[in-house]
Order: structure tokens, then sequence, then C-alpha cells
């Protein structure tokens, strides 16, 4: 088995795991198949605790590099070698015994995968299933053909807080039945963390197009087949190493994500931001991302206090939290009227409130702190979100899209998120 986190050789961002097992034919000469686990690791290194520094330039500052590197052997976990990797670097992780324990459930849960496709096999046949496999790929290329005879193309230019730019171009041909998302025009790579490795990026086009799609298929590369991507080496969403990317997988995707859906005029911007926060010293580390309002559309208000599009994670219990960390959820809250107004609203943000028992390091990585997310048809923008931290001395100290912030016992961060775009004019 091997594992691979390499922003630049198919990995997202560094705390991002993925491990690769071979499956192998009955004879052991041929490989069959692959499985994959990925798996967010709580630290991984970095200049910060929870390997999500706000301030890195550089993809070294993030944690430590796996690039294939193996790490079973004649059906032996090499854990000398990895816990060497762990430490032995200028920004080791904090916890190598709880990566360890992690990439031990991902090899398990690899090898569960190889004794079900076995099974599988075994039962129907290796060319039954590879041909279901190829009907799945060829299924769901044809959904998303059928969606592009009915979609319109467009532009859209997606402003974020730190001054880039994502501009989009989705041209759709009808006749051949395929679209180029076109991304020329976008910043060039940015000398902070909002970077995104094209696979992000990828990723981002990928969902998108599948929401479109009504059928129940399993996400899949063939979606991607009638689509063809542009994006220019050396700009934000195709960047070159070193280049810093943290929060080019949890922000930057999700403005690629309300981008394409503002070229194709179907909804509004949802809040935009995964509001990572993350917190740890070197017995603690935690990373939580954090809820907010969802874009409506033409026939649909948006949601409110929801996880949107990219951000694919449910947050910790409050008890679960408190039993584990230094900390108390003071309140969590609907930010009520954070939504756009429109013919229907966006979802509304959320008020999360949590106080320190310990002097902690902190960090914020978030967007629409300054831009607010777009509402579409003359629906309205949504409230930008806040960060602040309240000192244990009363004093109110105001933060940014991103800030790296030291707490002390008693102090209590506040972080309010970003509600959804508005769609349509509320007077309609």
């Amino acid at each position: 088995m091997f594992a691979i986190n390499a922003p630049y050789n198919g990995g997202t961002h560094l705390p991002d795991i993925t491990v690769v097992t071979p499956v192998f034919d009955k004879r052991g000469g041929e490989i069959i198949f692959y499985v994959a686990a990925r798996g967010h690791h709580a630290d991984l290194g970095g200049i910060t605790p929870g390997s999500m520094p706000p301030n890195s330039t550089t993809v070294d500052e993030e944690g430590v590099l796996f690039n294939n590197i193996q790490i079973v052997y004649e059906s032996k976990f090499l854990e000398e070698k990895i816990r060497q990797l762990l430490v032995d670097c200028k920004y080791p992780a904090r916890n190598p015994d709880q990566n360890i324990a992690d990439l031990r459930a991902q090899i398990a849960a690899n090898e569960k995968g190889v004794v079900e496709l076995k099974r599988i096999v075994a039962h129907f046949g290796l060319p039954v299933v590879e041909a279901y496999m190829g009907h799945v790929q060829d299924n769901a290329e044809e959904t998303v053909r059928r969606i592009l005879n009915v979609l319109s193309g467009g532009k859209f230019v997606y402003a974020m807080d730190d001054g880039s730019e994502i501009k989009v171009a989705i041209h759709v041909d009808r006749k051949m039945r395929k679209a180029i998302v076109d991304f020329t025009g976008t910043s060039p790579q940015r000398p902070n963390n909002f970077n995104a490795p094209l696979p992000v990026c990828r990723a981002a086009v990928l969902y998108v197009f599948r929401t479109l799609v009504n059928d129940e298929i399993p996400l899949n590369a063939g979606c991607l087949k009638p689509i063809e991507i542009i994006a220019p080496e050396g700009c934000m969403l195709n960047p070159v190493y070193p280049a810093a990317v943290v929060a080019g997988n949890v922000e930057t995707s999700q403005c690629v994500t309300d981008a394409l859906y503002g070229a194709l005029g179907v909804m509004a911007a949802a809040q935009g931001s995964m509001n990572n926060f993350t917190f740890g010293n070197d017995q603690y580390q935690y990373y939580e991302t954090i809820c907010g309002g969802a874009g409506a559309g033409p026939d649909f208000d948006g949601q409110s206090a929801v996880h949107t599009h990219m951000t694919n994670s449910r947050m910790t219990d409050p008890e679960v939290l408190e039993s584990r960390f230094p900390v108390s959820v003071e309140s969590f809250s609907i930010r009520k009227n954070s939504g756009g107004n429109g013919h229907h609203k966006g979802g509304d943000g959320v008020i999360r409130r949590i106080r320190f028992h310990e002097k902690m390091q902190g960090a914020i990585l978030s967007n629409h702190r300054r831009v607010p997310p777009f509402g579409l048809q003359g629906g309205e923008n949504a409230k930008t979100g806040r960060n602040s931290v309240e000192h244990k001395d009363g004093t109110v100290e105001e933060l940014g899209s991103t800030a790296s912030i030291q707490l002390e016992n008693g102090d209590v961060v506040v972080i309010e998120t970003p509600g959804g775009g508005g769609y349509g004019k509320a007077s309609d």
C-alpha cells in the first residue's frame, strides 16, 4: 500500500492523506483494481496546530509531504519508516501516534474494499464486473450530455476577499453535446495559500455538473468525459510548486463552485467559505468547518445553517468536543436575516461562540468577510461573515478573513458565518 498527499501529484492539501492499495488477480501477477481511502488528519505538522496555517507561503510550511510513500510491504505496516517521516522534518507532526492510528484505519478500510471486490469477482466473474464498471461511467457520461442539451453557457467573475478573481466562461456545444469550462483570466498564482491544485478545480467542476443531473447516479469520472477544463498553468487554479495550497482546497474550491453556478445562472452564491477553525497546542489539536447559508434558486429558498457544496463534513457534537478538549461551546445559533432577500430568500448563517479554558494557538481560514456572497436575477447579496475574539479582560479583537491568534484561558472566539444569496427580486 502507498500513501500520498502531494498537492502537485494528485492530492488536495497536506492533511488529506490518501492510502492506495492495488488489487491483484488470482495469480498475483496483474493489477485488476485499485482501492483507496482518503482521510483528513487532525494534524500533520506545519507552522500551526491543525496544519491549516492562515499565513503559509509555501507548501513546506503546511505539514509533512507524503509523495507516493510505500507504507505496507509484504503485508507488514512500515511503522518505523512512517514515524520517522512524520517527525524528522522542519515542521513535524505534533501527534504522530494519532497519525499512525489513522493510517492503520485507512489500511483496514482498504483491506475491506479488497475483500469485497474479490467477493464480487468470485460471484459474477471478472469480465462482468469490469463491464459494469464501464457501464457506470458510460451512463454518467450520457446523463451529463443530456443536461448539456438544455444548458446555456455564460460567464462570471468571482471576487475574493484577498483581491483575487476567478474568471470562468462556459461554452456549450449542443450539437456535439459537450462543454468547455475555461478559467482563462483567473488571477495568477497567489503569494498566500489560496492556490487550488488542479485536482481541486476538477473536483469542483465534477461536483457542479453532477448536481445538475436529476438521475440517481454514483459520482464518477464519467461525468467529466463531455467536459473540457482549461486552467492555465501558473494561475491560482493550477499553481506550480512550491505554492502554498491549504486554503485552496477548502476556500477556493467553494468559490469555484459558486462561480460555475453564477455563470450558468442556476443558483445564487452559498456562504462561499468553510470557515475553517483550528486550535491546539502540543497536547491538543482540533479542526472544524462551520456551516452557513445556502444560496437560493429559481424555485427554492436557500437552507440555513448547513454545510454547502465542497465542505462534505459534519460538526463534532458539543458534548464530545467539550469532553475531549478544554473548551466550552457557549452558544451555536442561527444568524437571523444574514441571507440575501429575494423572490426566494438565501439561507442564514450561524453564530458560534467557543470559550477556551487553556492557553492555545488558534487559526481561522475563511472568505466573504469583505466581499458579500452574490445574489442572482435581482436577488440581494447575503451578509458577510465576521471573526472576533472577546478577551477575558473585556476587550474585543476584530479578525480578518485569515488570522492566527494566541488564546488565553477565558477568551471566547466568535465566528459569524455568511448567509446565502437571494434569487429574483423580492417585489416579484
